[in-house]
C-alpha cells in the first residue's frame, strides 16, 4: 500500500499544479483528513493557495484560493504520482488580479500581435491601424479604464482612444464583459477601435484562462476595487493536475 499520508498527497498535488504554470512565487496545498480515512482515499477537504501564478498568455494572478469539501481519491493513484478522484467534487475559487497583472497581459507579445494590422473605419473612412501600448486601469467606483494610441499605417497619424466601462459577469458566467462605455477625453470614439479593445478584454478575462487541468469554473461574483479585481467562482474539480 503506497504512503497515503497528508504530506504525500499534498506534494503530488503541488507538483501537478506547478507543472502547468510558467512561474509561481508561492504555492501551498493543505490536506485535512483523518489518518485512518486517508488509507481508503477519503479526504475531508483540500485547500490550495498560490501567489504570483503566471498562466497561459502571460496572465499573472496575484492570488488564487481554492477550497473543496470532501474528496474521494483512488489510493493507488498516489503511488504513480497522480491524484485520481473517484468522482468530481465541488469547490470555491477566488482569483485576485491587480491592475499591473492585467496591464502585463494586455501588453504581452500574444495580445500585441493581435492588435496590429486591424482593418477598421476611422472618421468614416477605411483604414489599417496598429494599436500601441494599451493602458488598463482600475480607478475605483466599480469601473475600468482603457486607453491606447492608434497608428494609422497609411498616414502615420496617431489617434488616442480612451474610455471607461463597467465590468459585468456575462450571461454564461464564463467571462467578464465591459458595458456602459464612456469616452474620457470628450472625443468621438471609433466604434470599431472600441470594439477591438472590448473584445480583447473579454478574451483576457475569460475564466478558461484561470482553470487548471481538470477544473471548470463558473463566475458568481465580481468585486472591482481600486487597483484590483476579485473573481469569485464555483468550481467543479474532475481531477487534480498531475
Amino acid at each position: 500500500m503506497p504512503d497515503l499520508g497528508e504530506q504525500a498527497v499534498s506534494k503530488v498535488t503541488e507538483l501537478g499544479i506547478k507543472s502547468q504554470l510558467d512561474e509561481v512565487e508561492t504555492l501551498d496545498v493543505e490536506i485535512e483528513t483523518d489518518p485512518l480515512k486517508i488509507m481508503t482515499g477519503a479526504v475531508d477537504s483540500v485547500a490550495i493557495e498560490g501567489e504570483g501564478m503566471v498562466m497561459k498568455q502571460d496572465l499573472r494572478i496575484e492570488k488564487m484560493e481554492l477550497n473543496t469539501g470532501a474528496v474521494a481519491i483512488n489510493p493507488l493513484s498516489v503511488a504513480f504520482g497522480k491524484i485520481e478522484l473517484a468522482h468530481p467534487t465541488e469547490a470555491e475559487a477566488i482569483v485576485t488580479l491587480t491592475e499591473a497583472d492585467i496591464n502585463r497581459a494586455f501588453n504581452s507579445d500574444f495580445v500585441r500581435e493581435k492588435m496590429q494590422n486591424l482593418d477598421v473605419h476611422v472618421n468614416g473612412e477605411p483604414a489599417t491601424v496598429d494599436m500601441q501600448k494599451i493602458e488598463f486601469g482600475l480607478p475605483g467606483e466599480g469601473k475600468v479604464s482603457l486607453a491606447t494610441d492608434v497608428l494609422l499605417q497609411a498616414s502615420q497619424e496617431r489617434k488616442h482612444v480612451a474610455f471607461t466601462a463597467v465590468p459585468k459577469i456575462s450571461e454564461s458566467g464564463q467571462q467578464v464583459v465591459l458595458e456602459n462605455v464612456e469616452p474620457t477625453d470628450n472625443q468621438e470614439l471609433s466604434p470599431e477601435l472600441t470594439e477591438a479593445l472590448l473584445n480583447q478584454s473579454k478574451e483576457l478575462l475569460n475564466l478558461r484562462n484561470f482553470e487548471l487541468e481538470g477544473m471548470s469554473l463558473q463566475l458568481k461574483r465580481l468585486d472591482v476595487q481600486t487597483g484590483r479585481m476579485i473573481l469569485e467562482s464555483e468550481a467543479i474539480v474532475h481531477q487534480f493536475p498531475s
